[in-house]
């Protein structure tokens, strides 16, 4: 698995909370695993929609407004746009994991704090109707000792589906990394500006530092 070498890429700590949406969102949406919610940037950056399209919506009431005006209310309200699309994708990318493997989040605590109140509830919701609505059209049928969904008997699947950390993804070293094991047993060291292909458990816990992220 070998990597490219792409410029040198200098990672801002004073990132906007627009900025820090667009990693956590390109992170999110390469990455098979539910990664740790980000409810103070989201909210803030609700907010910030939210009074700058009271803003715009009271300058363009104003009848006295110049045609520079509204020029500039216009790029405003374009990017407002852009940062919404950010936020309804994030939303929808997590709500989608949530969905997919809302029977393991119910039963894996350590999943629980990655998720808001609300994202729990929900995996609570689609677990129990994925449960009820199995019951009713296959798990009944079988013997009550393999009834339950996290019975995990030789050579069968597993009925609950579990975030794959075997899938390849694209990582970008924001800075110079220690050595991770891979599969065979050889190890990778990436140096900051580096693109690797790897398998995401590789590299979970340097994303989960910061130190690399998605693409």
């Amino acid at each position: 698995m070998g990597g490219a070498h792409v410029d040198p890429f200098t990672r801002n700590r004073n990132d906007t909370p627009f900025q820090q949406m667009l990693r956590h969102w390109q992170n999110e949406r390469h990455s098979p695993d539910i990664l740790p919610g980000q409810e103070p940037v989201l909210n803030t950056l609700l907010d910030h929609i939210r009074r700058q399209s009271n803003t715009i919506q009271l300058l363009r009431s104003d009848p006295d407004s110049s045609e520079d005006e509204h020029f500039r209310i216009m790029l405003a309200q374009t990017e407002i746009e852009r940062v919404k699309f950010i936020v309804r994708s994030y939303i929808r990318t997590r709500f989608y994991k949530i969905e997919k493997y809302a029977q393991y989040i119910v039963v894996n605590e350590d999943m629980h704090e990655r998720l808001s109140q609300t994202e729990l509830d929900h995996a609570k919701r689609c677990a129990k109707a994925m449960e009820n609505h199995l019951q009713t059209s296959v798990l009944r049928s079988l013997p009550e000792d393999q009834r339950a969904l996290d019975d995990e008997a030789a050579f069968v699947p597993s009925m609950v589906t579990a975030p794959d950390k075997t899938k390849a993804v694209f990582v970008l070293a924001l800075e110079d990394c220690p050595p991770v094991r891979l599969p065979d047993g050889n190890s990778l060291t990436m140096l900051k500006g580096h693109i690797v292909l790897t398998p995401y458990a590789v590299i979970e816990q340097l994303l989960a530092l910061g130190s690399v992220e998605l693409i």
